[in-house]
């Protein structure tokens, strides 16, 4: 399978799970008389969240289908390295090392400003 065949399996994989894990999320906020616009929703808390999941929470359900769709991307990214990494084409495995470092600085500003993991 060529490299580009098993980034785009994963994109796939990645927002089928995702998109199923917010589904059920969502399903089972209605089945439990939750409405999405409550403004005091828990916030994210990456250490509850196995317990979440375990116990068949909503929120659990939502944040996991939220990380998925996030990190599906990131993801693509490291595996399109890992390809250039072997095949030794060392200026395109440069650009993802690149473009992984602006995702980190992002995210770093984000957390630096509140915005993530606040």
């Amino acid at each position: 399978m060529t490299l580009e065949a098993r980034i785009g399996r994963l994109l796939t994989i990645g927002t089928y799970a995702g998109a199923t894990a917010l589904a059920v999320g969502v399903v089972a906020m209605l089945a439990a008389g939750l409405s999405p616009l409550d403004s005091a929703y828990p916030t994210f808390d990456p250490l509850a969240l196995p317990g979440q999941l375990l116990a068949l929470e909503p929120e659990g359900f939502l944040w996991l289908g939220l990380i998925v769709i996030l990190a599906t991307p990131v993801m693509r990214v490291v595996a399109s390295l890992a390809g250039y990494l072997g095949r030794r084409e060392r200026a395109m495995a440069s650009v993802a090392v690149g473009v992984l470092a602006v995702i980190a600085v992002g995210i770093g500003v984000g957390a630096v400003l509140g915005i993530v993991g606040g």
